[in-house]
């Protein structure tokens, strides 16, 4: 069978350990080069949070270098300039008295060759930023304090735990992106990040469904720790997170090519660049970091540690992912060893042998009653 058959059918023998052990490094490195930016470049913040004044104007034809020598004659050339849309020139700079914005703004006009009053001028205040950041900064909190509580009812407090951390992870590496390529923070960056977070938890919680439910296979079969259970589930769920994540991304991608770089909208820009960003990330976090940070978690269980300890005892490589082709062998022979069928009598270790190697735990055997 194919590879894209495997995958449809939740049959790939991915090793996931062995790539949990690379992806964390890779994690810790992003994270570490994320916290340095942050320490030494900080973050672009937009005139929303910082402070300022903003001119706009509408000027065919006007460059942004035609702009800034303008500009230069009033004591702006340091402005921050662009090109809105199509023919929308907008400058933001630091707060000034109103002769100096009075003055921008009949400069503008004259570069674009229309009246001074045809220049819309706004001002925000530094103290409305930081109103801003406050709101971010409690509904993030809230945010973290409301997924911790549901995943503890709906799964488990480990899985809790995991998934706030795989968010954690998710937004440091994409304030550090915008960090590293100083992309311009705005209130709708800050819409973007509290949106891919539940996206992040949505994904994890996905894959932990399908490992609370392979649970059982780690106590029937005898065979596997709870790391090779989690890899088993990653394999089974793993068409499903690609779906979801493409799925996802198709109409951001879509947002940036066409609303920003086509139509120019720098609004969706901002926006769709921070979704992009996060998704990616999301997507990675919940099968590279919430699942192996749930099994360190879960192998300091004494329960864990003691099948680790006997299948260690026993010659098993706990740290290699389960070869679902050879234990399906394994059900097989011993079925033919004990007479019994290998898909409608297996007992056993063997019986868990064949529900490992197909995905499916078999029903319980019903108790012999007597007849009446």
């Amino acid at each position: 069978m194919s590879g894209l058959g495997r995958l449809n059918r939740g049959e790939t023998n991915i090793d996931f350990i062995t790539w949990w052990r690379r992806s964390l490094i890779a994690s810790g490195v992003l994270i570490l080069i994320s916290i340095g930016s942050l320490f030494v470049q900080g973050l672009n913040l937009g005139i929303d949070f910082e402070g300022g004044v903003s001119w706009e104007v509408k000027a065919p034809g006007v460059s942004v270098d035609e702009a800034r020598s303008a500009l230069e004659t009033v004591g702006e050339g340091s402005a921050k300039i662009q090109i809105v849309g199509t023919d929308t020139l907008r400058v933001q700079g630091p707060e000034s008295s109103p002769e100096q914005v009075a003055k921008v703004r009949s400069t503008l006009g004259d570069l674009a060759g229309t009246d001074a009053t045809n220049v819309s001028v706004s001002t925000v205040g530094a103290s409305w930023g930081g109103d801003v950041t406050r709101s971010a900064i409690r509904a993030l909190v809230f945010f973290f304090v409301a997924i911790l509580i549901y995943l503890t009812i709906r799964l488990e407090f480990r899985m809790a735990v995991a998934a706030i951390v795989a968010v954690f992870h998710d937004v440091i590496i994409s304030v550090g992106v915008y960090s590293v390529f100083q992309f311009e923070v705005t209130p709708g960056t800050v819409i973007a990040f509290l949106t891919i977070l539940g996206f992040s938890i949505y994904d994890t919680i996905v894959v932990d469904d399908k490992i609370k439910e392979n649970e059982r296979l780690v106590s029937v079969s005898g065979r596997m720790s709870y790391a090779q259970m989690t890899a088993l589930s990653m394999n089974q769920v793993l068409l499903r997170s690609i779906n979801t994540s493409v799925v996802s991304l198709l109409p951001v991608i879509s947002l940036l090519v066409v609303g920003a770089g086509i139509m120019g909208a720098v609004t969706l820009e901002e926006f769709s660049i921070a979704l992009l960003v996060g998704l990616l990330v999301g997507a990675y976090s919940s099968i590279y970091v919430a699942a192996p940070v749930l099994v360190f978690l879960k192998d300091r269980e004494p329960k864990n540690r003691a099948i680790n300890e006997r299948l260690a005892a026993a010659g098993v490589d706990t740290t290699a992912s389960v070869d679902r082709a050879a234990l399906a062998a394994q059900a097989t022979q011993g079925s033919r060893r004990t007479g019994t069928s290998a898909t409608t009598g297996v007992t056993g270790t063997e019986g868990a042998g064949a529900a490992v190697s197909s995905g499916v735990i078999p029903p319980r055997p019903r108790k012999k009653g007597k007849r009446r």
